[in-house]
């Protein structure tokens, strides 16, 4: 399986978070799975490929030419593809992955999540969503997740689109193993 990985790029986060990054990246190869990712060498990226590339895994790197700068990008990566923007970016790794996996990130992370996410509920796409909630990182994402179900904002089944696991097992657990059917358009939306 090829496992999409999102997350921080940032060289400034606690330890814990690199060392569950790369303990996660570990055990994707140590399962037998490969990693497409952003390309970058810092951060929750780069301690997750180098724990996968250290057990003998293998990743694909998809970033933007704009990143191509010295210490921004992954250097050992089985291939490389460079895109022209962001957009193209995230359509590949959303093309080429087989599941998602989520690890604590800004912004950026989090647009990534909401993509794949909605393309989810949608029907549009039928892949896996964990999260790893270091050190509770998520909860407040799962919070905000319920209350708009509790708010009627989205579907209480959408709920179940992703999972959030505190352990790299577990999560890579839920991603082999969730053969959720597709989310039904008209249901969703209540349309007769």
């Amino acid at each position: 399986m090829r496992i999409c990985l999102y997350g921080s790029s940032s060289p400034d986060l606690e330890q814990i978070y690199y060392d569950k990054a790369y303990e996660l990246g570990v055990l994707m190869a140590e399962r037998g799975h490969g990693m497409v990712f952003g390309g970058g060498e810092q951060g929750l990226m780069g301690a997750c490929v180098r724990g996968l590339e250290s057990a003998g895994g293998k990743a694909i790197g998809v970033a933007p030419r704009f990143f191509d700068l010295p210490g921004i990008l992954h250097q050992e990566c089985e291939e490389f593809i460079f895109t022209d923007t962001m957009h193209e970016r995230k359509q590949i790794m959303e093309g080429i992955a087989d599941a998602f996996v989520i690890v604590p990130g800004g912004v950026g992370t989090y647009e990534e999540f909401f993509e794949a996410f909605t393309l989810k509920q949608l029907g549009q796409m039928n892949k896996p969503i964990g999260l790893l909630n270091t050190g509770g990182y998520f909860e407040p994402l799962r919070d905000l997740l319920v209350r708009s179900a509790d708010n009627n904002f989205m579907k209480r089944e959408c709920l179940g689109l992703c999972g959030f696991f505190d352990s790299c097992e577990e999560l890579l657990d839920y991603i082999e193993t969730v053969h959720d059917e597709p989310m039904d358009v008209k249901k969703l939306k209540q349309v007769k």
